[in-house]
């Protein structure tokens, strides 16, 4: 298979993004009449600054995952490094996790800093080809910009829900001195939170079909992305739930998401695993043809 643009997937980025843009500028307009506009583009610069560049420390952190050399795991390099010169990009920086759970995920703010991590679960539960299938999704994420894309479309959606936060903390008191101002603000942030969160969660089910379908332009073999899921899939349900717990605020970054009963699926930040194996056998069927 060929790799092609997908205008899909880009159209999508940039209606979301100015649709958050819209929201954006609501959001500081009507802040900006109870908190000084001075210090909302502070905080605000901040946190983007903090996301954009620290993004993929903060994600390994979180993970309690840590850079790996070729010393220590030369096969998964030498795999990540032929599969990234299949999809015409720079060697990423690998990652392993210390963790059962089966997953990876990719981290970076563009190409030339990327990092594919992959937990040991999923190096123990993969056989080569379905491994080789899960990094070649993940490298068509750095292709794509998902990372950046998805960290800048967040970013709002965080802020807003902090302000929220902030606000039933200390809008009590404000409101008793005279700041009942407050409360409107934080109406405000919740729906525009709300909006951010639903924009969100369509952008990145489609950048997951995305990210499949580019997986099977790098490895020419669906078949073998698509057993992959069927694995992961199956191997979560057998991981200890306070593990599930402890990474369930990765999942928008990995390959699978972490099941969190029906609400959590509802919204998820993936298509049903069953519509993405359908397609990619879909595509392998299409290439026998």
């Amino acid at each position: 298979m060929e790799w092609k643009a997908d205008w899909g997937l880009r159209g999508r980025m940039v209606l979301t993004m100015f649709l958050l843009f819209a929201l954006y500028i609501v959001f500081i307009a009507i802040l900006s009449q109870y908190m000084g506009l001075f210090g909302i583009v502070v905080v605000m610069g901040l946190f983007s600054l903090g996301q954009f560049f620290f993004s993929d420390r903060l994600a390994l952190y979180s993970m309690g995952a840590h850079r790996v050399d070729e010393s220590e795991y030369p096969d998964l390099h030498a795999t990540i490094g032929r599969l990234s010169q299949q999809a015409d990009l720079p060697k990423p920086t690998v990652a392993v996790a210390e963790t059962e759970v089966p997953n990876a995920f990719a981290t970076g703010r563009s190409p030339s800093n990327s990092t594919v991590c992959v937990t040991k679960g999923l190096l123990r539960s993969l056989d080569d080809d379905e491994l080789e299938g899960v990094l070649a999704h993940e490298l068509a994420h750095v292709k794509n910009r998902d990372v950046m894309v998805m960290t800048i479309a967040s970013f709002l959606s965080t802020i807003a829900f902090m302000v929220v936060r902030w606000g039933w903390l200390f809008g009590g008191n404000r409101n008793r001195q005279g700041g009942g101002g407050v409360f409107v603000a934080i109406l405000v942030s919740l729906v525009v939170w709300a909006v951010s969160f639903v924009l969100i969660r369509a952008l990145s089910r489609y950048r997951e079909y995305a990210a499949d379908r580019g997986a099977a332009a790098i490895t020419g073999n669906p078949s073998a992305l698509a057993s992959a899921l069927m694995t992961i899939s199956g191997r979560m349900d057998r991981v200890p739930q306070e593990d599930l717990r402890e990474q369930a605020e990765m999942n928008a970054f990995f390959v699978i998401p972490i099941k969190s009963g029906v609400v959590g699926r509802l919204f998820s930040t993936h298509p049903p695993t069953e519509r993405r194996v359908e397609r990619l056998r879909d595509m392998a069927r299409d290439l026998e043809t």
